[in-house]
């Protein structure tokens, strides 16, 4: 994994209530943007790296459940976290 346990924590401290806040769906949505983010760019380069292809599909779906949980569960939080981690829906 690209991420070092420092780059973990600040993730989750910016995005969670602490740094050692890793269950909140706030934080977890904002690990799996960057690692969905690092798997991009080694498909770009990799192109029949299909275990990493299934692997981020995966991981893109799980980051979907995540958002229409937190979505249902308080709008505002949804809206400020996707406008700043720039997804679109």
């Amino acid at each position: 994994m690209h991420l070092t346990k420092e780059e973990k924590q600040e993730i989750f401290a910016k995005y969670g209530k602490s740094n050692s806040d890793t269950g909140s769906p706030e934080s977890q949505i904002a690990l799996f943007t960057n690692r969905i983010a690092h798997l991009t760019g080694h498909l770009k380069s990799n192109k029949k790296d299909f275990s990493t292809e299934y692997a981020l599909k995966k991981m893109v779906g799980k980051r979907r459940r995540l958002l229409d949980y937190l979505k249902a569960k308080d709008i505002e939080k949804y809206r400020a976290l996707i406008k700043e981690l720039n997804i679109r829906k």
